[in-house]
């Protein structure tokens, strides 16, 4: 057993010299190869582009209008729900009218009392006058016939006026949609009193099917945009192309809309004047009190474009990196105007012509060589 074991453990060291000699020549035998990472060039040039300048901006629809009562009563009937939709002329609300059918009746039977008086100053006044032919009466007598005739006839006139104000308060108990749109909240219930004077509104109501985008901009906004287009403001609101609302959940809305509106005036306090972009709403997307933020498009001519891939942001400021002729690299910082798309409009820091590193700027140190592959860098 000893003598088995010797010679197992005497192969078993061939062959791991064996195999450490192998090792050896193929390492011996390998070629040195040195990897080296080459990195795309950009040269800049001044090109046209259209920057995507944003806007926060609120939502209103078309028509928004709060329901009040004009009549004086306890609600005895609600018609409809909270979020429904309702056509123009529509029944809402019914407040109790008993008492205005009373005032009402009340008016109509001065009015007929009023038309009693003014038949008896009448009969009074031709009583007179026959007299008066006669020399019966005197010539004062007819003039206070007269005077009272003309009194009844006044009376009447304000009976008749008292009666049409009690038909219109009787009309106010059913209140009806003044426009085709949908309801908001509710907050009244049946049997709730309802006056004139209530600060809350029986609800809201909101016509949707045009949504209006307001927001604001600054004076240097406004003379940029405005440069761009000629003739007047109609004309150079005509021409503006649509723009964009972006949602609050960072999606854009599915339609585009169209600039209707500039203000007449800047703001004295902040500077800024605002503007109006109008949205079909037909599938009741939108709704009134939505944000979101306008993405208008702003053209310019001649201006260098860096992508976004070959940039640096360090502490809130951008860098690139410049070539120099010997491929030196030299980390710049740039000032942005704009973005348009993947790449970044600039405004300074570079000038036509700069080379500058393509992509994988974290790799890339200040002052080296920077190997420059034979490619164009595209983004």
């Amino acid at each position: 057993m000893r003598i088995g074991i010797s010679l197992i453990s005497g192969a078993a060291g061939s062959l791991l010299l064996l195999f450490a000699a192998t090792g050896c020549n193929q390492q011996e035998n390998a070629p040195q190869e040195q990897v080296t990472r080459a990195f795309p060039v950009l040269t800049v040039q001044p090109t046209d582009a259209t920057v995507d300048l944003q806007y926060p901006a609120h939502l209103e629809g078309k028509v928004n209008v709060d329901i009040r009562s004009q009549a004086d009563g306890y609600l005895e009937k609600i018609f409809t729900d909270e979020g429904a939709f309702v056509q123009k002329g529509q029944s809402l609300f019914k407040i109790n009218d008993q008492s205005l059918k009373e005032q009402l009746h009340t008016a109509q039977a001065g009015l007929l009392a009023a038309r009693a008086a003014l038949t008896t100053a009448d009969l009074e006044v031709y009583k007179s006058e026959e007299l008066y032919k006669n020399h019966v009466v005197s010539d004062y007598q007819l003039k206070a016939a007269k005077a009272t005739q003309a009194n009844a006839k006044a009376q009447v006139a304000q009976q008749e006026a008292t009666v049409a104000a009690a038909k219109v308060n009787l009309d106010f108990s059913l209140i009806k949609a003044p426009v085709s749109g949908y309801i908001g909240r509710i907050p009244k219930r049946i049997g709730n009193l309802i006056t004139k004077t209530d600060q809350q509104p029986l609800t809201h109501l909101s016509d949707i099917s045009e949504m209006y985008a307001y927001f604001s901009m600054t004076e240097q906004d406004f003379l940029r945009l405005t440069e761009q287009y000629k003739g007047s403001i109609t004309d150079k609101i005509a021409a503006m192309p649509p723009v964009t609302l972006l949602l609050a959940n960072g999606k854009p809305y599915t339609q585009n809309g169209k600039v209707q509106m500039i203000d007449g005036q800047f703001d004295p306090a902040t500077g800024a004047i605002s503007v109006r972009a109008a949205f079909d709403n037909k599938e009741g997307i939108l709704r009134s009190g939505n944000t979101g933020k306008i993405i208008l498009g702003e053209k310019h001519n001649g201006v260098l474009l860096v992508p976004v891939l070959a940039t640096l942001d360090v502490q809130h400021k951008i860098f690139v990196y410049r070539l120099a002729k010997d491929n030196k690299a030299e980390r710049i910082a740039i000032s942005i105007a704009g973005k348009s798309g993947n790449n970044y409009l600039v405004s300074a820091g570079l000038k036509a012509g700069d080379r500058i590193v393509g992509k994988d700027l974290q790799l890339v140190k200040e002052g080296e060589t920077v190997p420059v592959a034979n490619i164009n860098f595209t983004n």
